[in-house]
């Protein structure tokens, strides 16, 4: 089956319907969805329905415009004084963490290879080539997987991950371009690869915060009549960051998570629906991009390359990823000797990795085939070991907490403009016993009950209205610390609590 005008829609609709029924099955199963994207991919591939896709350009394009839209929404979900305490061991991880394990796995796969197939001599560049398409953390993998487990971690670790998998690209991809062109011959020296490093990060880490302070006022600013175009207004604005930093030689994908980070962390308007818009937005590209890197692998092939990507995945998930974290966190005293290890664990390989393999194909670097099939296959291996086990993990290392309380059962949101605090509390026998009417609760001043709760009734409660056991209150305040201490007075733990 071939991709035509007539059935593009047809084939693109089926792919998008059975990932999504795969993908819900399999999370009651605790298989990340990703995974199964990737296999659906395959399945309906050359060596399965038999759909023929096979160009690494177009493959490289699509991932290209997915990961935008990821780490740009991921950026967006972000807070910033949660990055703040944890800015340099992600800057130290995404940086030296990626040239250590990048390097260190190169050494074993050169070793590897003329220990187990004497057919297959890889030269040491194609070794450090192979281990560099692969050296850093997968953006997509690591925000879904944490989000939609809703794994809440001890010690920032979670912004500490985010902040890794979000701006490691740059080193891996600097590594990836400088061994390609020693490979051709042209390759470049060390002080060329580190002024290209500080390049890359600095005119994508500036463009992207500039250029997010930029969108922020172009939204606030610009007066749309139509309300459901402001998304549409920030994708585009999206690319124009990728792009326009690419153009300025910085890495464009460092600059669309600063910028997603910049505009998630300032008000806008009509942010809530806009942030729902990319939420949505990110998971479909998720979808289409491990969709499309299925279809492009050729899976019988990845049986040629089990022996080989088992040995470098195994090396690469228990020994070179955590002498890397190890030695990035030497110098930071913030995260225990647990957290160190969590880190370790979370090394999760994806899409980045697969896109980066695309690059020696297009080069025409000899192996790159061999190349494109180990990274798949270390990918899968990494989705299944790490990715299933993650909050196992968490668990076994006790630095999992309890998911704080978020949202209401009345189903309402304050506007950003409203700089109040909105909360729940479920009425007890306790609270009654100053009196059952609702002027007999001692609520601050500024403070409204907006709506009452009983059974499946929606009441709006005055003064004098009966409360009784088991009715929910909708309150909004301007004062939320006198609120939350009055809570705590009255013996009240089972609350939300929402703040613009």
């Amino acid at each position: 089956m071939s991709f035509s005008t007539e059935n593009i829609l047809l084939i693109g609709s089926i792919l998008l319907f059975v990932s999504l029924v795969v993908g819900k099955t399999g999370y009651r199963f605790g298989v990340p969805a990703l995974l199964l994207f990737l296999v659906v991919g395959m399945l309906f591939g050359s060596d399965g329905v038999g759909i023929q896709f096979n160009s690494p350009t177009q493959a490289q394009f699509i991932g290209m415009v997915a990961l935008s839209i990821i780490l740009f929404s991921g950026g967006m979900d972000t807070k910033m004084k949660e990055i703040r305490p944890i800015i340099g061991e992600g800057v130290v991880l995404a940086t030296f963490g990626v040239f250590t394990t990048a390097f260190i796995t190169g050494v074993f796969v050169f070793w590897i290879c003329g220990l187990t197939d004497r057919n297959l001599s890889l030269s040491l560049t194609e070794a450090l080539l192979l281990a560099s398409v692969m050296s850093s953390t997968d953006s997509a993998s690591v925000f879904s997987i944490l989000r939609s487990k809703k794994l809440h971690l001890k010690q920032n670790l979670r912004p500490m991950l985010e902040l890794e998998s979000g701006s490691n690209d740059p080193m891996a991809y600097l590594l990836t371009i400088l061994f390609i062109q020693m490979i051709q011959s042209d390759g470049m020296s060390f002080s060329q690869l580190s002024l290209q490093l500080v390049i890359q990060l600095s005119v994508g880490a500036v463009c992207g915060y500039l250029l997010g302070r930029l969108a922020v006022l172009i939204l606030n600013r610009i007066n749309i009549q139509y309300e459901s175009l402001y998304p549409v207004l920030l994708l585009a604005l999206v690319f124009f960051i990728f792009s326009f930093t690419n153009l300025l030689h910085g890495n464009g994908y460092l600059a669309v998570y600063i910028g997603g980070v910049v505009v998630g962390n300032h008000t806008f308007i009509h942010k809530k629906s806009i942030i729902t818009f990319f939420d949505g937005f990110a998971w479909l590209c998720q979808i289409v991009m491990f969709l499309t890197l299925g279809l492009l692998v050729n899976p019988h092939e990845l049986l040629g390359v089990a022996t080989l990507g088992l040995l470098v995945g195994i090396f690469l998930i228990f020994i070179a990823r955590p002498i890397g974290v190890l030695l990035c966190l030497l110098p930071f005293r913030r995260v225990s000797f647990k957290g160190r290890m969590f880190v370790c664990w979370v090394g999760l390989r994806g899409a980045v990795p697969i896109i980066f393999a695309t690059y020696p194909q297009i080069a025409g670097i000899p192996h790159a085939d061999l190349i494109f099939n180990v990274v798949f296959f270390i990918t899968i291996l990494s989705l299944i070991v790490q990715g299933m086990s993650i909050s196992s993990v968490a668990q076994w290392l006790k630095l999992d907490q309890p998911a704080p309380k978020t949202g209401n059962t009345f189903g309402m949101t304050l506007p950003e403009e409203i700089k109040s605090a909105m909360s729940e509390i479920e009425i007890t026998e306790q609270l009654l016993q100053n009196g059952n009417l609702l002027m007999n609760l001692p609520l601050p001043d500024n403070t409204l009950v907006a709506m009452l709760k009983r059974d499946k009734s929606y009441i709006i409660p005055k003064g004098k209205t009966h409360l009784q056991p088991g009715d929910k209150l909708l309150v909004i305040s301007d004062n939320d610390k006198e609120l939350i201490n009055i809570y705590e007075s009255l013996g009240i733990e089972n609350y939300t609590l929402e703040k613009n």
